[in-house]
């Protein structure tokens, strides 16, 4: 079985128009499209689009066409927040993957080299720069299916490779000039994986629950910190706050990020009242605040109060965002002078420097705070100090739209597989939800809405093997072999 390719060696611009439609079919695949099929269907077509004899230049250029569709369609939220960041971003994250094009047509053995190669400029853009923006990813494209398995033993890498492995494998056996030989091993490979997933034991409940109420004010979206008031947010969480009674017998109350936001929270006004509440309650209360740390730097923390008073935990956000919570040193001066809207980013965050976990009166949670969802590591060091749930506090009342509350959820999906835990989101505005280890959504409340999600969520033990093992030995083994294919096919040339 061949594919008619004819039209495509005749005419550069019919595999440009391909090129950026096999990358709008890997965008719709993502959240909040969700059409996952269409990952696997576009880099098939991206692939065999490659495999034809083409000049260096054009390799390039088809891969960063192919990208810049696919991240367009992924990333628009960034739209709304910096017009000039999400250019700048789309166009640096689809040049990786023109050079990964070229790789991969340099190296030979095309089937292995190609998902390797672009699997390692997805690396690059979950790091740099600026620590990444690993959104619009693959593994959120399969977040619901099967597939996602394979995060619990390699995370987003191995799962990423999957993906482009599967398109390989298609656009291999749609290709006459492949063996079928190779192919079959690479299938092979695929299949076990994919069982090996599936069947490796990780976490056990500890046979402890823990009864806690995820608390949404809702309210708009698409508002500034700075064009916001910052007691409207508190009073609508409090407002719903005060629904919960004490015959619910909670242990915790979650707020959402920064709802408190404080020159001091301890001699605040709010902190009396979330006394109060507790009191009230009889239950701890883990809400997130901001605080003043000296001229034009705050901290963003998720902090442990008791009935008491007492502050007992607390957990300072590690991941900032780039030019939402901080802007890179040395650069502040320089984007002021080229008119860029510095003053949405008056100030700095102060990065934390733990573990991400807290305590809960004698259960250890892992915790994350918003963008830090998005890399694996941040959740993963709370399960290493021993987390037996995940919490992901959040604030989405900045974005518009949909695309990157869709893509949170999916990708805390990712999170709970990878960790095997529970895992409760809580936003101000939407989406709050409850997650199970195997990845399933069990409960959601809508953009808007001012609920609450009270839930008695099971208590986890022991680590998957990603956990233990963490990217390192991936990247090192994808490296090892990309060599290796440039090694022997160098060989092989000059005994010919």
């Amino acid at each position: 079985m061949t594919i008619n390719l004819t039209l495509f060696k005749t005419s550069s611009r019919a595999r440009k128009v391909t090129a950026l439609t096999s990358g709008l079919l890997v965008g719709f695949s993502l959240p909040p499209w969700g059409w996952w099929p269409l990952a696997i269907i576009g880099v098939t077509i991206f692939f065999a689009l490659c495999n034809l004899s083409l000049r260096t230049h054009e390799v390039f250029a088809l891969g960063t066409m192919f990208a810049i569709a696919w991240l367009s369609l992924g990333m628009m939220w960034m739209w709304w927040l910096t017009a000039p960041g999400y250019i700048f971003v789309i166009v640096l994250f689809s040049v990786l993957h023109g050079v990964a094009a070229v790789v991969a047509n340099k190296f030979g053995n095309t089937p292995v080299t190609r998902p390797i190669a672009h699997t390692l400029a997805e690396v690059l853009r979950f790091s740099l720069p600026f620590g990444g923006v690993p959104l619009a990813t693959l593994p959120i494209a399969i977040s619901q299916t099967t597939f996602a398995d394979l995060v619990s033993i390699g995370g987003p890498i191995l799962t990423t490779w999957f993906v482009l492995q599967l398109g390989a494998l298609f656009a291999a056996y749609f290709n006459r000039r492949e063996s079928r030989a190779k192919v079959f091993r690479i299938a092979i490979t695929l299949i076990v994986l994919q069982i090996f997933a599936i069947a490796l034991p990780s976490s056990k409940p500890t046979g402890e629950t823990l009864r806690i109420a995820i608390v949404q004010g809702g309210g708009p979206q698409g508002v500034l910190a700075i064009n916001a008031s910052a007691r409207e947010a508190f009073d609508r969480h409090l407002k719903v706050t005060k629904t919960l009674q004490p015959s619910d017998e909670l242990d915790a109350v979650l707020w959402p990020e920064n709802v408190i936001d404080v020159a001091d929270f301890k001699t605040s006004k709010e902190f009396i009242e979330i006394v109060t509440e507790a009191s009230r309650l009889d239950a701890e209360f883990i809400v997130g605040i901001t605080e003043d740390a000296g001229p034009n730097r705050f901290t963003n923390a998720q902090v442990v109060v008791q009935p008491t008073g007492e502050i007992t935990s607390r957990y300072d956000k590690v991941r900032r965002v780039p030019f939402g919570e901080y802007v890179p040193a040395g650069l502040r001066s320089v984007l002021s002078a080229i008119g860029a809207p510095m003053n949405r980013i008056p100030n700095d965050a102060v990065a934390g420097k733990e573990s991400a976990m807290i305590q809960i009166g004698t259960t250890k949670a892992a915790v994350v705070i918003s963008w830090e969802a998005f890399f694996a590591g941040r959740a993963n060091s709370g399960v290493e100090a021993g987390g037996e749930v995940l919490l992901n506090p959040t604030n989405g009342s900045s974005y518009t739209g949909t695309v990157l509350q869709t893509q949170q959820l999916a990708t805390n999906s990712l999170r709970a597989r990878e960790t095997s835990r529970w895992t409760l989101q809580a936003a101000t505005t939407g989406f709050s939800a409850v997650i199970s280890p195997q990845g399933e959504l069990t409960s959601r409340l809508g953009i808007g809405a001012a609920q609450t999600l009270i839930v008695d969520v099971p208590l986890h033990s022991g680590r998957t093997l990603y956990s233990r093992i963490g990217d390192a030995p991936l990247i090192i083994v994808l490296l090892i072999t990309l060599i290796s294919v440039r090694s022997i096919n160098k060989r092989s040339k000059i005994k010919i």
